[in-house]
């Protein structure tokens, strides 16, 4: 087991605590520079597929994770990335222009937004971004002369450099890759930061925050800002990636998908946002699996347990029409959050630390290790 001794105040904000974290971190990111060259297409659209969520899930966390205010409308800050690459694109601004353009114009929209939240927390925060977000759906459907409305656009290729970039090629790959590290490691600085820290205390006690000098509604305002323009930097890689966009791509259910990747990864941990990226983007193939493959194992093991062909072939057709089920995504969602929610609260790098915690201690690992005592300001007991 490692021992830090922390003798500086400088060894409590460095980016890598120890050496061991330079060299996993680098096996890890030169395995992710070969893998265009060593796995299928169909696997590298998948990884795309988890940068960009990835990316949109350390975004939420600033917002969610560290300052403590809730969000179901980042879908809607996705399509204003999504769509502002698109509508530009037809003037023919060059990629690093509207690139940055989606990002400055959505951390404006987010800021706008997070004005009116100031007053509002829990259950009514959540509220007011549903609302936004179902604002911005209904302007993109309806303002066709910039949208083309529920037509849809399509969205060319990027250049980059004067050479076309498919959203298949392993540039593209490696772009979202780029974004996705930028992103964790400014988020990182951003922590370490006093910005960073003071949503840190605002999302333990607005009040202690307050009387400690910090302006909760300024970094509530720069929290929603922020968060909303890394998640419009990722609306122009998930239109490039899917090369059409129309608002019924950006509804609700994408936000709830959203809060899924931090509520399942782990939502205190940049480590978590990429593993709930993963585990999101891994679901589908595990429904069509479910929807193609499990009613005929169902139906062998049936059979092979007795049953006649008459009733393996009626629980056969049975699974099919469950499995064919259009709520059965969202029935999945659900139970998946409620089992981690009531067994996995740290989500699932906190499930990992905990393995790692008890390798390192073993035979002495305690199973209260991570039980962590409440503790409440006097001015919040009441509450």
């Amino acid at each position: 087991m490692r021992f830090l001794f922390k003798t500086d105040y400088e060894d409590d904000i460095k980016l890598f605590p120890h050496s061991g974290y330079v060299v996993s971190y680098g096996i890890l990111l030169a395995l992710l520079l070969v893998a265009p060259y060593a796995l299928s297409s169909y696997l590298m659209s998948q990884l795309v597929f988890v940068c960009i969520y990835a990316t949109v899930g350390v975004a939420l966390l600033i917002l969610t994770g560290f300052t403590g205010q809730a969000s179901l409308g980042h879908a809607a800050f996705l399509a204003i990335g999504a769509y502002t690459a698109a509508y530009l694109q037809e003037y023919n601004v060059p990629f690093p222009v509207y690139f940055l353009a989606a990002g400055l114009l959505t951390g404006i929209i987010g800021a706008m937004v997070g004005f009116p939240a100031l007053r509002l927390t829990g259950i009514y925060l959540v509220i007011a971004t549903i609302s936004f977000a179902l604002i911005v759906e209904e302007i993109l459907a309806r303002w066709e002369s910039v949208t083309h409305g529920n037509e849809g656009m399509r969205v060319k290729a990027l250049s980059l450099l004067g050479v076309t970039v498919p959203r298949d090629s392993p540039t593209f790959y490696y772009l979202c890759l780029a974004v996705l590290v930028l992103t964790i490691v400014g988020t990182l600085n951003l922590l370490r930061s006093p910005t960073g820290r003071a949503f840190v205390a605002i999302r333990d006690s607005e009040t202690a925050a307050r009387s400690m000098g910090v302006n909760v509604a300024l970094y509530k305002v720069k929290s929603f800002a922020i968060s909303a323009a890394i998640t419009g930097l990722a609306g122009v890689l998930f239109a490039h990636k899917l090369s059409f966009i129309s608002p019924e791509m950006f509804t609700l259910q994408l936000s709830i998908e959203f809060i899924i990747v931090i509520l399942i990864g782990g939502t205190f941990s940049l480590h978590g946002a990429v593993l709930g990226a993963i585990f999101i983007v891994m679901i589908d193939p595990f429904l069509t699996y479910l929807k193609d493959d499990m009613p005929g194992i169902i139906a062998g093991i049936a059979a092979a347990f007795g049953a006649g062909p008459a009733t393996a072939g009626s629980i056969q057709s049975s699974v099919a029409a469950f499995a064919s089920l259009n709520g059965l995504k969202g029935a999945i969602y659900g139970i998946i959050i409620v089992l981690f929610v009531l067994f996995e609260p740290l989500g699932l790098y906190g499930r990992w630390l905990k393995i790692k915690l008890f390798f390192q201690l073993f035979p002495l690992y305690k199973r209260a290790t991570f039980k962590r005592q409440k503790i409440y300001v006097k001015s919040e007991r009441n509450r």
